[in-house]
């Protein structure tokens, strides 16, 4: 189990924590930057939902960066991503909500 986020972000770490048992591995997304394919996969599951419009990283952004489609503000930002994204045998799960958790057995 993969779990794309930031070492740094609270949220993460509570999540891996909650599925270590289960093999979960981070990936810090600003160390190790997601693939065009990775991204593509995930745009195509979550839509502009992944891109998080309330980081202090979208707040320093201009009007002109916030118009552009969320892959090149995603490869440009990494740190815009919402996070985490889990990626649980295939299937992906983006933010660590009751409904996550759930579904993830924890």
């Amino acid at each position: 189990m993969k779990v794309y986020g930031l070492k740094t972000c609270d949220t993460c770490r509570a999540a891996v924590k909650a599925l270590t048992g289960q093999g979960a591995v981070l990936i810090d997304i600003r160390e190790t930057p997601l693939d065009v394919a990775t991204r593509a996969r995930f745009l195509a599951e979550f839509g502009d939902a992944l891109v998080n419009r309330r980081s202090t990283t979208w707040k320093g952004l201009s009007d002109a960066e916030r118009a552009d489609a969320p892959e090149p503000l995603l490869a440009a930002h990494p740190a815009l991503m919402k996070r985490p994204v889990i990626d649980a045998d295939g299937a992906l799960y983006l933010g660590w909500d009751a409904g996550v958790r759930a579904a993830l057995g924890v």
